[in-house]
Formats: structure tokens, C-alpha cells, sequence
């Protein structure tokens, strides 16, 4: 820890100090600091990536927080660039306008709103949109592109100018913003003042319950304090004066689950899948230690098996190298302790190209490097994305090129 972070010591939803430490992650540097070479001498400080669990509502969180202005004033992620998100965002909003059928020129919010690739959406079926984004950089390119949106934190204050000035809101929304923030409390408050009466909060986060079935653990990192499920979640908007009345799961980021949540006492009945959800952690027991040790269990064996393949590798004098340069791989390769055996990093989005990554001062280049420097192995470290990268890659295969792809389960191919 240091100047730049705290440690809370209680949970981030009920406030209760009963908390039990599940994942005793390796300390890593934030996940999204990949740096230019004149900050190659500056030092990245590392993190810890403990996390804990809430005895008392079930909440998964880690408790180191950085300062939110270090990691977001200037973002690296934009949503453009992330495969299958832009489409996922086209029948995102076509869903929700269809379930919620708000009237036309009704204003719909987005928290966390990046480069407004949601917003879009909205606003081609005939709504008014406002954005909402820490990351000024990224703000600033939404602004371009006309969809106006407030370079800013969002919090119950923010949310009361808002509403002076755009009026009440009938679809607020946020995707995967609930895991960025340590003030979930006043995130909350700000959107049951911001909606109308018949307004609706729609919400994505990955789905704490698909992250240890898909062992998608590298989705754990700084930006993420909290990873989510339904039960805490349930408590907590009660608390807030609000319901949650309906939830979907879906496969983005991995495995992710969509909510819907109105003020209190709202106009919509809580559907069925709320007690599904419900009655299917507690049948795998998402809120016992027991799950979490398991799957600890789990990710040591592989990253044992991945050690040992990559040193044999190197020691027959081949040569290694990364794909994939997003926030994920940071733990990925702090965690299973990999860095060493790559000559570069390869990725396809050029505003990381050029960069060295983070802690590790990796080079970061374009697939044009495939060619010209012939490698022997990619580590497919953006392992989610495996099928489409090696697609995208059949020339370097044809070469004799080999992928490595290290979860969910250790494969050369």
C-alpha cells in the first residue's frame, strides 16, 4: 500500500467487517498502465490483489483501493475496440427499448458511458442520451461524436444537477460500472434520484458465479473491486430504496448478468428469474469460502502446468511471445509469474501498440512483428478471445507457427 491507495476494511454493500480472504492473488501494477518508453524509468508501484469475501451478505471484493483519478482520468479502454462489444451493445439497447418501451425523446443516461458506443444505440430509437465518464480523453471523443456527455464521477450530487438540467431520466444505465467504484452506496442514491417514476436502472457486471465456473480470474484487478452476484446485490438496492426485478445472464466479458431495478414499490412485478438466480448460488454455495478455495486450487495447477511447458520451451532455445495487451493480461501474467519467458507483446488495438506493459515493462507491438520476427509460440494471453485471434492469425500458423492457450484449460495447438 501507499499514498496512492487505502485498504477499507469492511464490505463495500453492508458495511460488515466479517470478511475471509479466498483469493490470495499475486500484488500486480494497475492493470491498465501500459506506459511510453520515456516513462520506462518511472516506478510502478504493484497492488495487492487479495479478495475477500463478505461472511455476512456474500459480497466478493477486493479491499486495496487506489485513487479512482489515477486509473481513469486518462483510459485506455475503448469499447470500439473490444471485439464483439459493439454488436453486443446494438441488440443491448434494442432489448431494453423493447422491454421497457419508454416514449419517444425520454432521456437515457449511461454511467461510465465511454465513447457512447450504448448511447448510440439509444438514441436511434428516437431518445434523448446523456453520458457520463471519468476518463476525459475518452469523454471528449463521445462529445465529438455527438453524444454530449459530463467528463465526471458519478454520485448523488451530480445526479441532482442532472435532473435540474435534463429533467428525470426513464432508462439509466451502467455496464460493469458497479465494479469500478468504492462508493457503490452513493452511486446507488444517485440513480433513485435521477429516475422517474416508472424509470428503470439497467445494469451489467460480470457474473461472480460464471468467473469461477469459466476460472475467468483474471478479470480481477484494480479497476474491479467488486465482483458481483444476485443475493448481495438483492439486499443492497433494498436498502437504497430501490427493487430488483428482473435479471438475465449473458455470455459477454465471459459471463456476465444483466439487471433491471426500479424505485421501490415500482410498477413492475419481480419476475421468477430473481429467485432462480438466487436458489442456483445458493445451490453451489456462491456465498460459502469453499467455492472460491477451490477454484484457488484450480488456477495453481494450471499455472504450475504453464511454467513448467514454457521452461522446457525455452530451454530447447524457442522463442515466445504474448497476444493480447488488455487490463486482463496484467494479472494473468503477474499472477501465474510468466513475464520472463516473452520477447514482445502482440495487440491489435494501435493506442497500445508501442507501450510497455504494465510492471513488466514488456513491449507491446502490432502483428506486423509476427512476420518479420517469426516466433516460435504465441501465449494467447487475451485467452478469451482464442478462437478469433487464431483465425486472424492462420499465416503464422501456416509458418508453423503454435498457440498456446493457458485457460480454461492449458492447450497447444
Amino acid at each position: 500500500m501507499n499514498s496512492n491507495s487505502h485498504r477499507r476494511d469492511n464490505c463495500r454493500l453492508c458495511q460488515s467487517k466479517n470478511l475471509k480472504l479466498v483469493l490470495p492473488l499475486k500484488p500486480s501494477a494497475l492493470a491498465d498502465s501500459y506506459i511510453p518508453a520515456d516513462k520506462l524509468s518511472v516506478e510502478q508501484p504493484r497492488y495487492s490483489l487479495d479478495t475477500y469475501l463478505c461472511l455476512d451478505c456474500g459480497h466478493v471484493q477486493i479491499l486495496e483501493v487506489v485513487d479512482p483519478r489515477i486509473m481513469f482520468s486518462h483510459y485506455l479502454y475503448v469499447t470500439s475496440v473490444s471485439l464483439g462489444l459493439l454488436e453486443h451493445f446494438r441488440q443491448y439497447a434494442e432489448e431494453v427499448v423493447g422491454a421497457l418501451r419508454p416514449a419517444a425523446g425520454s432521456l437515457a443516461m449511461d454511467i461510465g458511458s465511454n465513447e457512447g458506443a450504448l448511447l448510440k444505440n439509444f438514441k436511434s430509437h428516437g431518445l434523448r442520451v446523456l453520458g457520463v465518464d471519468a476518463a476525459q480523453n475518452i469523454a471528449a471523443l463521445a462529445n465529438a461524436a455527438g453524444i454530449e456527455t459530463i467528463a465526471d464521477f458519478f454520485n448523488a450530487d451530480l445526479a441532482r444537477d442532472i435532473k435540474k438540467t435534463h429533467g428525470a431520466a426513464s432508462i439509466v444505465t451502467a455496464n460493469n460500472v458497479f465494479a469500478h467504484s468504492d462508493v457503490l452506496a452513493d452511486m446507488a442514491d444517485g440513480i433513485r434520484e435521477l429516475l422517474s417514476d416508472d424509470g428503470v436502472f439497467v445494469f451489467e457486471v460480470v457474473y461472480l458465479l460464471d468467473l469461477v465456473q469459466q476460472l475467468t480470474f483474471d478479470t480481477i484487478y484494480h479497476e474491479h473491486l467488486s465482483h458481483h452476484s444476485v443475493k448481495p446485490f438483492q439486499s443492497f438496492f433494498r436498502k437504497h430504496g430501490l427493487e430488483l426485478f428482473h435479471v438475465e445472464r449473458n455470455r459477454s466479458k465471459g459471463g456476465s448478468i444483466r439487471g433491471f431495478v426500479q424505485l421501490a414499490n415500482g410498477p413492475r412485478p419481480v419476475s421468477s428469474s430473481v429467485g432462480e438466480l438466487l436458489a442456483l448460488e445458493a445451490s453451489v454455495g456462491l456465498d460459502k469460502p469453499k467455492i472460491f478455495q477451490d477454484l484457488f486450487a484450480r488456477l495453481e495447477n494450471l499455472k504450475n502446468d504453464l511454467l513448467n511447458l514454457l521452461r522446457d520451451l525455452k530451454a530447447q532455445g524457442r522463442t515466445i511471445v504474448g497476444y493480447g495487451a488488455s487490463a486482463s493480461v496484467t494479472t494473468l501474467v503477474h499472477h501465474f509469474e510468466i513475464a520472463e519467458f516473452f520477447d514482445f507483446i502482440v495487440d491489435d488495438d494501435p493506442r497500445r501498440q508501442g507501450l510497455y506493459s504494465p510492471g513488466f515493462h514488456i513491449p507491446v507491438l502490432s502483428k506486423t512483428a509476427l512476420a518479420e520476427k517469426k516466433p516460435d509460440y504465441i501465449v494467447v494471453l487475451a485467452w478469451q478471445y482464442a478462437a478469433p485471434i487464431m483465425r486472424n492469425n492462420q499465416g503464422y500458423a501456416e509458418q508453423g507457427g503454435r498457440f498456446i492457450v493457458p485457460l480454461p484449460g492449458l492447450k497447444v495447438i
